[in-house]
């Protein structure tokens, strides 16, 4: 029977991970991360600007100055559903990307340590990468309806072949000699995902989610501009039918504004921390 050394040897296997106070090495700062936040702030700045010149010098309805957007802004938080809309934009976007995600992940695993799978569903992926989301959405509100599963379901479906692809490839270059070893040492199924599989596929599942958010996102807009009474792209479709672009504008710099403090304040955080131990 294997020893205990030789199972601490394949659960030991992994990269170690920076002790607290040991110094970051050099690099560690040029990481995009690390930039100082008042280069952005500059930039915006800068944008604004640029914005409210153009809009002086347009003198046109179509393109209202920032003070405009701001004041639609505040009257749609103040009498309008502008927080409600986001809150049911953002249900719809959580439900769809943690679909997406579990069954990608799922798949792409599945696909990428299996040849013969990987070969004969290769071209189902390809198909889906390219399947315009229009249609996907099209045929989702005809066959099951105008209802909120068949608009989570579009989204869904329009993102998992991008999780698939990018997960698929991450599974792929998994270190076979640690998968070898743990199988010789008899680990437990669950450890093995858990101590060696999941810590060299995090960051393709970073990737994946980080992309796959700002697809999903774009997606359920659409999906509920065409078919649902509520949301952020609902809303967008009313302003549309008034002419009224500081309305259309508002909703969706706030809309942006949502999606960067998660991506920001969730996603950021946990790519780095999953991925500290390559900096060591």
């Amino acid at each position: 029977m294997p020893d205990d050394r030789g199972r601490r040897i394949v659960l030991e296997a992994r990269p170690r991970p920076p002790v607290r106070g040991e110094e970051p090495p050099a690099h560690a700062s040029a990481r995009p991360g690390g930039r100082s936040w008042w280069r952005g702030a500059l930039s915006l700045v800068v944008l604004l600007a640029l914005w409210q010149v153009a809009a002086i010098v347009a003198q046109s309805p179509v393109l209202p100055p920032p003070s405009a957007v701001g004041a639609s802004v505040y009257r749609h938080l103040l009498y309008g559903d502008l927080v409600q809309d986001v809150a049911v934009t953002l249900a719809r976007v959580a439900v769809a990307f943690a679909l997406a995600m579990g069954i990608g992940s799922a798949l792409g695993i599945l696909l990428g340590r299996n040849r013969v799978l990987d070969e004969f569903f290769d071209g189902w992926v390809v198909i889906g990468l390219n399947m315009p989301a229009l249609v996907t959405i099209v045929l989702c509100y005809v066959w099951f309806g105008l209802n909120e599963v068949a608009a989570v379901l579009a989204v869904a479906i329009n993102k998992t072949p991008l999780v698939v692809t990018v997960t698929r490839e991450g599974a792929r270059s998994l270190d076979r000699s640690l998968l070898e070893m743990a199988k010789v040492f008899e680990i437990p199924r669950g450890r093995v995902l858990r101590r060696i599989v999941l810590p060299q596929l995090a960051p393709s599942l970073m990737a994946s989610a980080r992309a796959g958010l700002a697809l999903t996102w774009k997606i359920v807009l659409v999906v509920e501009l065409l078919g649902r009474p509520n949301g952020v792209g609902f809303q967008i479709r009313s302003f549309f039918n008034f002419f009224d672009i500081a309305g259309i504008l508002a909703y969706t710099f706030v809309f942006i504004a949502v999606i960067l403090m998660v991506e920001n304040c969730l996603l950021r955080p946990l790519d780095r921390r999953v991925g500290r131990w390559r900096t060591a």
